[in-house]
C-alpha cells in the first residue's frame, strides 16, 4: 500500500511543542497538536520519567496549536508549573514543568 506524501501544496501543519531537560542527560519529548499524552515512570506511560518522587502515572499533557494543558494524575508528589503546584493548568512557550525533581522547559516550534 502507498503511503501519502507527508506535504503536500496548500496543506498545512501546526506547530511542535517541544518538552526537554537542561540536565546532560536530557530528556526530550515531542507533540504535535491534538496528541494526548501521559507522563510517569511506569512503562504503560507515553513520556516514561524514571527518577525520584515521579508517579506510575504522574500527569497528562494534550496538546493544542498554540497552548498545552497539563492535568495532574492524583500524583504524590504533585505537578508543578513555574514552582506553582496545580491540579490543571495551561502551559505556553517558555513555562516549566516540574515532575518529581525532573523539571522540563516547554518549547513551541513554528
Amino acid at each position: 500500500m502507498a503511503r501519502p506524501k507527508a506535504r503536500r501544496k496548500g496543506l498545512r501543519y501546526g506547530a511542535m511543542w517541544t518538552l526537554r531537560t537542561a540536565e546532560p542527560a536530557a530528556l526530550t519529548f515531542r507533540l504535535g497538536p491534538g496528541t494526548i499524552k501521559t507522563v510517569g515512570r511506569a512503562a504503560r506511560a507515553d513520556f516514561i520519567v524514571d527518577a525520584a518522587l515521579v508517579s506510575r502515572l504522574h500527569c497528562r499533557i494534550t496538546a493544542g496549536d498554540d497552548s498545552l494543558e497539563v492535568v495532574d494524575l492524583e500524583s504524590t508528589n504533585g505537578t508543578f508549573v513555574n514552582d506553582r503546584r496545580i491540579d490543571r493548568a495551561a502551559l505556553t512557550n517558555g513555562d516549566r514543568l516540574r515532575v518529581g525533581r525532573v523539571e522540563l522547559l516547554v518549547e513551541r516550534q513554528a
